[in-house]
C-alpha cells in the first residue's frame, strides 16, 4: 500500500465516490464516517469541541491508484494533555468512528499507516487516541496486536453502551417482543393521546424551504432540557444546522415531529442510513408534558420504521432508561489508546 497525507477535505473531493464505495465495504458502515459528515464536523471542530488550530491529518492508502483505506485523523492535545492523533469526529457528537477499510485489508493497512505516521512530517504526536469504536469492529483486536508487536502501551477503555432494537416488519410484532409491562405502558400513552381532545399527528421535514426553521424549532426544544441547555453553544447550534443540512442534501435526514392540533410538541432528529434509523437527538415542548410527547413520538417513529423497511433502530450512545423500556439491546463503544515508546 502507498500512503498519502492530505491537509484538507477538498484535496480528497475527487475520491468521494471511492470513499463512499469503500465505506459500504468497511466494518463500520455508519453515517459518521461519510465524507460529507466528517468534512462538516471539521468546519466547526465538532461544534467547538476542539480548537480551530487543530491540524487535519487525512491519510489515504492506495494500491495501483485504487483507494483501499482511509484514516480520518487530526492532531491536537487530548484530554490528558498529550499530543495525540485522533479520529476526526471525536468525541461528543459522532457516536461511532473507525478506519475506513475492508476487514480483510485492515491488518496490512494499520501496520502501514503507523509506519507512515512515524516517518511523516507530522507534529510530534505521542499517542493514537481513538474514540467511539464499536465492540464488533475488528480494529480493536488489530490495534492491540500491532501495539504488542511494537512493544507499545495499549489500553482499551469501555466508554458507553449503545442500545439498539432489531425491527420486524410491523409494529405489533415489535411490541410483542418487548417486556409486557413496557408494552402496556407504550399502549397506554398512545391511547391517552388518541382519546384526548387534541388531534395527534406525525410530521416529517421534507421541503427544503422548511428545513432551517424546523431545525431551529428542534434546537429550541432541546434547550428546554436543563441538561442540554449548556451544551447548545452558538458553535454547537451551527454544527446541528450544518449536519441537518448535509443529511437533507444526501437524502438521509429524518427530522420528525409529533404534533397536537398542528402544533409541534416533540422532535427527533435521526439519520435514515444503511437500512437503519439512527436517533441522533431529541427534544420536546414542556407545556405538552401531560401527553408524554417524547414517548409518543418515539413509538410513532418505531412504528414508521418497522413498516418502511428499516431493519434496526439505533438509539446510539448512552444508557438512558427510556432506551431499555423500548426494548433496547446493548452493544458497547470503546476508546483505544496506543502510546509510542
Amino acid at each position: 500500500m502507498e500512503f498519502k497525507r492530505y491537509n484538507t477535505f477538498e484535496e480528497l473531493a475527487n475520491y468521494k465516490q471511492d470513499w463512499h464505495s469503500l465505506l459500504t465495504q468497511s466494518a463500520s458502515h455508519v453515517p459518521f464516517l461519510t465524507y460529507e459528515y466528517l468534512k462538516t464536523w471539521w468546519e466547526t471542530r465538532g461544534g467547538g469541541e476542539w480548537e480551530l488550530d487543530s491540524q487535519l491529518v487525512l491519510v489515504a492508502a492506495f494500491q495501483e491508484d485504487r483507494l483501499v483505506g482511509i484514516a480520518p485523523l487530526f492532531y491536537s492535545i487530548n484530554i490528558l494533555g498529550k499530543p495525540a492523533l485522533m479520529f476526526v469526529g471525536a468525541i461528543e457528537v459522532s457516536d461511532f468512528l473507525d478506519f475506513i477499510v475492508k476487514p480483510e485489508d485492515l491488518q496490512t493497512f494499520t501496520k502501514g499507516l503507523i509506519d507512515f505516521l512515524l516517518n511523516s512530517d507530522l507534529p510530534p504526536w505521542e499517542v493514537l487516541d481513538l474514540y467511539n469504536l464499536l465492540e464488533e469492529s475488528p480494529t480493536l483486536s488489530v490495534l492491540k496486536s500491532e501495539a504488542e508487536t511494537r512493544g507499545w502501551k495499549h489500553q482499551e477503555i469501555h466508554l458507553q453502551p449503545s442500545p439498539y432494537i432489531p425491527l420486524p416488519g410491523d409494529f405489533e410484532t415489535y411490541l410483542a417482543q418487548i417486556d409486557k409491562k413496557q408494552r402496556h405502558e407504550i399502549r397506554r400513552k398512545l391511547r391517552n393521546v388518541d382519546q384526548s381532545l387534541a388531534e395527534p399527528g406525525l410530521y416529517f421535514t421534507e421541503a427544503e424551504e422548511n428545513l432551517e426553521a424546523d431545525v431551529q424549532v428542534f434546537i429550541d426544544m432541546m434547550a428546554q432540557d436543563p441538561n442540554k441547555r449548556d451544551f447548545l453553544t452558538d458553535a454547537m447550534c451551527q454544527h446541528i444546522h450544518n449536519t441537518a443540512r448535509l443529511a437533507f442534501e444526501q437524502g438521509w435526514l429524518q427530522l420528525a415531529f409529533f404534533t397536537l392540533d398542528g402544533e409541534k410538541a416533540a422532535a427527533n432528529l435521526s439519520f435514515n442510513f444503511n437500512d437503519r434509523l439512527w436517533l441522533y437527538n431529541s427534544g420536546w415542548e414542556w407545556e405538552y408534558r401531560d401527553y408524554s410527547p417524547g414517548w409518543v413520538l418515539l413509538a410513532y417513529l418505531i412504528e414508521w420504521a418497522a413498516e418502511n423497511g428499516i431493519r434496526e433502530f439505533d438509539f446510539m450512545r448512552g444508557d438512558e432508561p427510556y432506551k431499555y423500556k423500548f426494548g433496547g439491546i446493548d452493544r458497547h463503544v470503546y476508546r483505544v489508546t496506543v502510546e509510542r515508546e
